[in-house]
């Protein structure tokens, strides 16, 4: 029979953040057996001794169950397979920003995250593994407002809400040639700067402005993009033996379908798979990128599957 979720609640710890566990048996359909031992494989020893798999996580890589509290999303599936397929439990340890994050892996308190693999943060973390999906970067502007696609958004006078480290916000600065940018904390702060008119649009990941447009009536999400972000997992430094062990696992979750399957579960828009052949286009290729390591973006790139 399989295991449901452990039944934890969330708690704060003491670094103020906030942590939910989930029981290595939750796999659904992965193909992991539930209950299995622990993997004996002495690259991830270490967290076997500790008996679990300490995931940090930021918004919008999550939703969150107004009742339960659980957090959902495609990236969040992938940590729970993982922890399965070590055989441990997985803690979710939820950070306010992508900066929290690496300070997570810094300090000890987050053993592995999820970050898009971009040339401001090789040096970040102890490296990342191969991209296992594709997230479009686009607008949301609010009722009335004219634009049609993301040209029209970066013209003179216009103001773009941004949050601070997230990668669609690196991307932006890249290419950006008039508007102006925004700064905000997090995602609820951007959102607000929209909803009162203080900016013309919000840029970010598809998936949130599509859940966060819901919330704001006569709003849409435009229809192109201006880039893409290819999440990848990361490591704190000097875990390269552990960085290795997480690269086979995702080589291994594209190939068999468990990457599909839990975008398939969420049913989120805007977010692609990376097959292994695509994957090799893509920010970080279908190798582990480790800290240091240059990586050269490609100017396109295609996705392996579409929802």
């Amino acid at each position: 029979m399989r295991k449901s979720l452990s039944g934890n609640r969330g708690r704060d710890n003491e670094s103020g953040l906030r942590s939910r566990s989930v029981h290595a048996g939750w796999t659904r359909d992965w193909g992991y057996r539930p209950g299995a031992e622990p993997t004996s494989d002495p690259r991830v020893a270490d967290l076997v001794r500790a008996g679990k798999v300490r995931f940090g996580t930021f918004p919008p890589q999550y939703t969150k169950d107004s009742a339960s509290g659980e957090l959902k999303g495609p990236l969040i599936e992938m940590m729970r397979a993982l922890a399965a397929h070590m055989g441990l439990s997985a803690e979710l340890i939820e950070v306010p920003t992508p900066s929290r994050l690496v300070e997570c892996l810094q300090s000890g308190t987050c053993d592995i995250g999820s970050l898009g693999f971009d040339p401001a943060r090789a040096d970040q973390v102890g490296g990342f593994t191969p991209p296992f999906m594709q997230v479009e970067f686009t607008y949301l502007v609010p009722d009335g407002t004219s634009a049609s696609n993301v040209v029209d958004i970066d013209q003179p006078g216009n103001r773009v809400a941004v949050v601070r480290n997230h990668a669609s916000a690196l991307a932006l600065g890249r290419i950006t040639r008039h508007a102006e940018h925004v700064i905000s904390e997090t995602p609820d702060a951007a959102f607000d700067l929209l909803r009162s008119r203080h900016v013309h649009a919000w840029a970010s990941a598809r998936p949130a402005l599509l859940d966060y447009s819901a919330k704001l009536s006569g709003s849409r999400v435009l229809p192109d993009n201006y880039g893409a972000n290819f999440p990848a997992m990361v490591v704190p430094k000097g875990q390269d033996a552990r960085l290795a062990y997480i690269s086979e696992f995702i080589e291994q979750a594209k190939a068999s379908g468990v990457v599909q399957r839990a975008i398939d579960r969420i049913g989120e828009r805007g977010i692609a798979w990376l097959s292994l052949d695509n994957a090799e286009r893509s920010p970080g290729g279908a190798r582990s990128v480790s800290a240091g390591t240059s990586v050269n973006a490609p100017a396109s790139t295609r996705p392996g599957g579409r929802v």
